[in-house]
């Protein structure tokens, strides 16, 4: 019987030791060097020429809480101006009982039509402004909140704007959208029904009331006669009103839900720092170590 070993080969070439060039000092040019970083500011990647920016960037909270800021504060300005508005027609129609026991002061007219026409005109063109600001939340709400619980949306962007701006179909698809918002930001199950709050539920009713009344006080325009005048007056001011509802109700539910979605604000986190720490033992001290001991 032969047993075989294997053994590794022995080189009897012994390796060169690598010599080392002394030290020169630092690079030296004769010229200035034609290479170097550009003299741009740091940019993100997406944002240099010449790179892809075909990729979009994630919707993050942070964005979502300045835009909802801003439509708040927007909301808040445009219930101030309906207010203003349904204060002059109130004014109004104070002053049409009263035409019917004597004549009015043209000054006191023309001040009452002036604090109507302002307040409705500013209050409508306010208006467009901030719906503008909140459907731009809505699309950034919508987004992260589908992020942050990893769902997918159900509609898409162009139905969403289809829903908001078709005359009629928003008053009822308002609320929907809002319930699929708040089911997404409450991260609840996807395959379970979205169900409105008792907020919400509150929103969209006041929604539907005002829609219906500003549809109402256009159409009762077309009559004629003085009693339709008079009840136009009072319509108006019941539409200005519903207009002060609406806004205010949306400033706070766009902040409930921006708050819901963002808790907390890095602007405003304090950093808490030890200053002293009382009745507490005493720490236990690092044995000490001789200077020759290993570390």
């Amino acid at each position: 019987m032969t047993r075989w070993v294997a053994t590794s080969p022995r080189t009897t070439r012994e390796r060169q030791p690598r010599r080392r060039l002394p030290y020169l000092g630092p690079p030296a040019y004769r010229a200035t060097p034609r290479w170097g970083f550009p003299p741009l500011a740091w940019r993100w990647p997406t944002t240099v020429p010449g790179t892809r920016t075909g990729e979009q960037e994630p919707v993050t909270v942070d964005r979502v809480r300045a835009v909802g800021g801003h439509a708040a504060a927007m909301m808040w300005t445009l219930a101030a101006l309906a207010l203003m508005a349904a204060a002059g027609e109130i004014w109004r129609y104070v002053l049409l009982l009263r035409s019917r026991e004597g004549a009015l002061s043209d000054r006191l007219v023309a001040t009452s039509d002036a604090v109507v026409t302002i307040g409705s005109v500013l209050a409508l063109a306010f208006a467009v402004l901030a719906a503008t600001v909140t459907i731009s939340w809505l699309h950034l709400a919508r987004h992260a909140a589908a992020e942050a619980a990893d769902q997918t949306l159900g509609r898409r962007d162009w139905q969403v704007l289809a829903y908001l701006l078709i005359p009629g179909v928003n008053l009822a698809m308002a609320g929907v959208l809002l319930t699929e918002l708040e089911h997404h930001v409450l991260r609840r199950p996807a395959d379970e029904r979205p169900t409105p709050s008792r907020a919400t539920t509150i929103w969209w009713a006041v929604w539907v009331v005002g829609g219906l009344l500003f549809g109402a006080t256009i159409l009762w325009r077309f009559r004629s006669g003085v009693q339709a005048q008079a009840d136009g007056v009072i319509l108006s001011a019941l539409t200005d009103l519903a207009a002060v509802a609406v806004a205010v109700l949306t400033a706070l539910t766009v902040r409930r839900l921006s708050t819901l979605l963002a808790p907390l604000d890095p602007r405003k986190v304090r950093f808490m720092r030890v200053i002293r720490v009382e009745d507490a033992p005493d720490p236990e001290l690092r044995p000490v170590r001789l200077a020759h001991s290993k570390r």
